[in-house]
């Protein structure tokens, strides 16, 4: 069995998510800051074994862009000028199944850290 493969991507700048549609009839709407936060670049991810602090400020995030990355990806491009992520279908799909968890665990570790997530 093949992963699911996206049938619809659109971003939708006034509710601030990707509405996104697979072909297994999965559909999901990932909010741009859980986006913006998940984002597999090394900046966010960190290079070394501790991770680096999570981004705060990503509450209101917008994208300026997004561009194709051959057949298996997507390059967001946010208003805070972070453009280094490499988005996968799968990766995509996970975050929109996922995503209230995240988006949980992300608030509550924030909080933890005496952090805010406006911006």
């Amino acid at each position: 069995m093949s992963a699911p493969w996206p049938t619809d991507l659109t971003f939708d700048s006034k509710a601030k998510a990707l509405h996104i549609s697979f072909d297994d009839g999965a559909r999901f709407d990932i909010p741009f800051e859980l986006l913006r936060i998940e984002s597999p670049s090394a900046e966010n991810k960190g290079h070394g074994p501790n991770p680096p602090p999570p981004p705060v400020g990503k509450a209101n995030v917008g994208i300026t862009r997004a561009d194709p990355v051959g057949r298996y990806a997507v390059r967001i491009s946010f208003d805070d000028g972070h453009d280094t992520g490499l988005y996968s279908w799968d990766l995509l799909y996970d975050l929109g199944r996922t995503k209230d968890e995240r988006l949980k665990v992300y608030r509550e570790t924030l909080r933890l850290r005496g952090l805010r997530d406006e911006a």
